[in-house]
């Protein structure tokens, strides 16, 4: 163990708790889901914090991931301390299984319609209170432009600056070398590029959108492609070109809350599961047997620069080991990450002696969501399979629920047999 640093695993399994010592001086609540920029979104980022959702309206990131698949994932975690904002709301019948499993009461859910959510989040204040002028602050995964700056638990700009992908080697720690474009004073055509490979990532890309690992002639036209079309609808301002890094070994996910105080508290490390393309997939943990103190000097960089910042919350960052035992930061996430609800089962799972669990949101079933919670029954009371979010879909007039959760097992082998034993009952991971 490092001695240098004494960092302490967090004792809660719920958002509110994590969040609960700098929440105290306001009434705060969290919007639970991101901004968009599809025809969709009644207020999209389009004027100053841009987002990467999809260079095109076909490509763009869906109303049911970003509105109710992925918030529904952090409202199952979120506990009774701490309101949490939804634009859409998830079927009874999936509340009622959380209660019963994770315990909250869910009766701090604020549904606001996605038509008029931010102005009404944006009211200040005043002695005739109502329910839409209620919140001081709101947490957010990413900063909204049309939340007042004010409103923001975070200042948005310096959320913004924090998040973006050219702010990697302020953070005081090793990471792939880069250099940063901006498209408004340098054509992509006048880039100097190095040697395959490489990697050509957009500023503030969601959910891996706007990172291209360049190996080949043929990924470069395709990226060269995408940015030229996120000029053209002018999302993007800034690139960075990434050396890649070799003889990669391990790909963590590394979690932690850094306080108003600056003071930091471990959530977990998973091992992240991506596809050869980059995209992410889910995560991997041994709630035991990982060893976040390799990582202790990097948490303190990144946590004391954060601070300094005036950020607080939950910070997620990606690194890359390679053969020889070097780790690289290869992102930095200044919000709630993917596999953020999966650290916060440590105790629970440990509890019962599941040492190991497995996070994808790629789960599917045939069937409505009730049919699946009675068919899985015996699996979900012992919790060797947990699901954070379900979303019921029609297709060809047969029903079927997208799921994201978590498999959980006492050793890795136990852990994928309970997933075998899931797919035999019809539950299917699609990636």
């Amino acid at each position: 163990m490092n001695s240098t640093y004494d960092f302490q695993y967090f004792q809660g399994n719920s958002l509110s708790d994590l969040f609960a010592q700098d929440i105290t001086d306001g009434r705060y609540a969290f919007i639970l889901n991101y901004p968009a920029t599809a025809t969709w979104a009644a207020y999209p980022n389009n004027k100053k914090y841009y987002i990467q959702d999809g260079s095109s309206e076909a490509t763009k990131t869906s109303f049911d991931k970003i509105c109710q698949k992925e918030p529904w994932k952090n409202l199952a975690v979120l506990g009774d301390l701490l309101p949490g904002v939804i634009i859409s709301s998830p079927e009874d019948a999936l509340i009622n299984y959380w209660r019963e499993h994770f315990g909250f009461s869910y009766k701090n859910i604020e549904r606001i319609d996605c038509s008029t959510y931010l102005d009404e989040l944006s009211q200040i204040h005043t002695p005739e209170e109502s329910q839409s002028d209620r919140f001081d602050k709101l947490i957010t995964l990413f900063p909204f432009d049309h939340l007042k700056p004010e409103k923001h638990a975070v200042h948005p700009d310096t959320h913004y600056r924090l998040l973006s992908k050219v702010a990697l080697a302020d953070l005081g720690i090793q990471c792939p070398k880069y250099k940063t474009y901006n498209l408004h004073q340098i054509s992509l055509e006048d880039i100097q590029l190095p040697q395959f490979p490489y990697l050509i990532k957009t500023s503030h890309g969601l959910s891996g959108e706007g990172t291209y690992i360049i190996k080949s002639a043929s990924e470069l036209n395709y990226c060269l492609h995408e940015l030229r079309k996120y000029l053209e609808i002018k999302f993007v301002d800034t690139i960075i070109v990434s050396e890649f890094v070799k003889n990669e070994v391990q790909n963590y996910c590394v979690q932690f809350y850094v306080s108003k105080t600056g003071e930091i508290t471990l959530i977990g490390t998973t091992t992240q599961l991506v596809t050869p393309e980059g995209n992410y997939l889910g995560g991997l943990i041994h709630y035991r047997e990982t060893d976040m103190s390799k990582f202790f000097e990097m948490i303190a960089a990144v946590g004391k620069y954060a601070h300094q910042q005036g950020y607080f919350g939950v910070i997620g960052f990606d690194v890359l080991e390679d053969k020889d035992g070097q780790l690289y930061a290869i992102d930095a996430n200044f919000r709630v990450n993917g596999s953020t609800p999966l650290c916060l089962q440590r105790h629970t799972l440990l509890g019962l002696r599941k040492e190991v669990a497995k996070y994808s949101s790629d789960y599917r079933m045939d069937g409505t969501l009730e049919s699946i919670l009675a068919t899985l029954k015996p699996e979900l009371e012992r919790k060797d399979f947990t699901i954070l979010s379900a979303l019921e879909k029609v297709k060809y007039g047969k029903i079927y629920t997208e799921i994201y959760g978590i498999v959980a097992g006492e050793t890795t082998e136990e852990m994928q047999q309970i997933e075998q034993s899931l797919q035999h009952k019809g539950l299917h991971i699609l990636s």
